[in-house]
């Protein structure tokens, strides 16, 4: 029997980092912020980002909401790709938040807390507010964890536009990148890429690209060096796009240092220390005028060091049906497993398509027929009117669904991007109607992809 009960303490900055304003919202469905009683549900979903709602919506209409429950102890829920365009100036925080309680399916019942400990044994969870939840079907959408701590000095900053710091993965930091970007003068513009798994991996450079363009827009670029340190060995993972990207930083003069970890923040001296990775323990020291930091990642503390985690503490699913590889009644989708594909929203969109038909046989005692084929999608916003749109399944190959050359930057994918996506997120895939582009693939291709 393997339970684990989390004691975890962050420095305050990141504490508050990981919290949100309440906003109070009437809605219909039922909600518990505080008890100590025990409560059974037919399908139990522990968490509330993107794929928790889009499960919940799913679950409700194939099970009704009286019989599905949620645990989530955030007040908004944000759509976070857009924050590559708050952190550039184009759209407001604002506009990328929602009340939690305005995104839970009405009716099934929301419970208002962290999950502190996950008994697969007894089929049993518990939560922050003394609540415990026995389930039949459980779905484990809990995400990954920020490790800003984790980075030597950063925690101790308590003014980051001060040091001209931001990073876009963080509420509480994106507008920072934003300001960092305005007050830039002359001298390094930095951004750094972790060496952990990270979600939406194409994030730390295009906030580089757009810092490129908005320095050329405002005249500074001639006086300002664009520096991408990653800890990759590549610039992007899929070849294809990759080629495309290395002629767009070779031709805009950005300088790439592969295999370079930031390491540590000194930012009384506006100095970023990185790790040689080829070469451990040799540090190279960058002075900057503004740095983009994206944090090391992990998984949720819930799960690592639980029944359900793999051996580096990730949900372990199978890959092609998301149903967990020891115990058959608990799923996963979303950041928070083993998948090995990119953790991106286009991800979660088809894999709730697939989580959705597992379920379905698993209820009817048949063994689940469809599989995820590792789906994900990163748009490389290049500029402030251009994207590539990277599409790619687990072999790496490119799955584009438009029958077009997607490693070309092109103004529509863009629109689509910072216009499209938001709504198709908010009104399609959180309502559980939105479950990737396959279909819309399949059309365009003739059936032939």
């Amino acid at each position: 029997m393997a339970t684990v009960k989390v004691m975890h303490r962050q420095p305050a900055l990141w504490r508050q980092c990981h919290r949100t304003a309440g906003i109070g919202v009437c809605r219909l469905h039922t909600s518990s912020s505080s008890a100590s009683s025990k409560e059974h549900y037919k399908v139990l979903v522990l968490g509330g980002g993107t794929g928790g709602i889009a499960m919940s919506a799913r679950m409700k209409r194939k099970l009704g909401a009286e019989n599905v429950a949620i645990v989530e102890t955030s007040e908004m829920h944000y759509y976070q790709p857009i924050w590559t365009l708050v952190g550039a100036g184009v759209k407001s925080v604002a506009s990328s938040g929602r009340p939690t309680a305005s995104v839970i399916p009405p009716g099934i019942k929301w419970v208002k807390s962290n999950v502190r400990e996950i008994d697969p044994d007894t089929n049993t969870v518990r939560t922050d507010n003394g609540m415990e939840i026995s389930y039949q079907y459980l779905i484990v959408a809990l995400g990954l964890q920020l490790h800003y701590e984790k980075i030597k000095g950063l925690p101790e900053i308590d003014d980051w536009e001060e040091f001209k710091i931001g990073s876009n993965y963080s509420v509480q930091t994106v507008e920072k990148t934003w300001s960092a970007l305005q007050n830039f003068k002359e001298g390094n513009a930095i951004f750094s890429f972790p060496n952990t798994p990270v979600k939406c991996a194409g994030a730390p450079q295009k906030i580089m690209y757009l810092t490129d363009a908005y320095l050329r827009k405002t005249g500074k670029r001639a006086t300002a060096n664009v520096v991408y340190n990653t800890s990759l060995p590549v610039l992007f993972g899929i070849k294809k796009y990759a080629d495309a990207l290395w002629e767009i930083v070779k031709n805009r003069d950005i300088q790439v240092n592969l295999r370079h970890n930031l390491v540590e923040v000194r930012a009384n001296k506006q100095e970023a220390v990185f790790e040689n990775l080829d070469n451990p323990g040799e540090t190279e020291v960058f002075e900057y005028e503004m740095l983009h930091v994206t944090p090391p990642m992990g998984p949720s503390p819930v799960i690592k060091g639980s029944s359900l985690a793999d051996e580096a503490g990730w949900l372990d699913v199978n890959k092609e049906t998301l149903q967990h590889n020891k115990y058959p009644n608990v799923f996963g989708i979303g950041d928070c497993t083993n998948l090995p594909t990119a953790k991106t929203a286009a991800a979660v969109a088809a894999q709730s398509s697939i989580l959705d038909r597992t379920i379905s046989k698993v209820l009817k005692n048949e063994k689940p027929d469809t599989k995820y084929d590792g789906y994900t999608s990163c748009p490389l916003v290049t500029s402030y009117s251009k994207v590539i749109l990277a599409e790619f399944d687990y072999s790496g190959q490119p799955l584009e669904t438009f029958p077009i050359d997607q490693s070309k930057e092109r103004w529509t994918m863009y629109h689509m991007k910072a216009d499209v996506m938001p709504h198709l997120y908010w009104h399609g895939l959180l309502k559980g109607f939105w479950g990737g582009p396959g279909p819309i693939r399949k059309i365009l291709h003739l059936g032939m992809k």
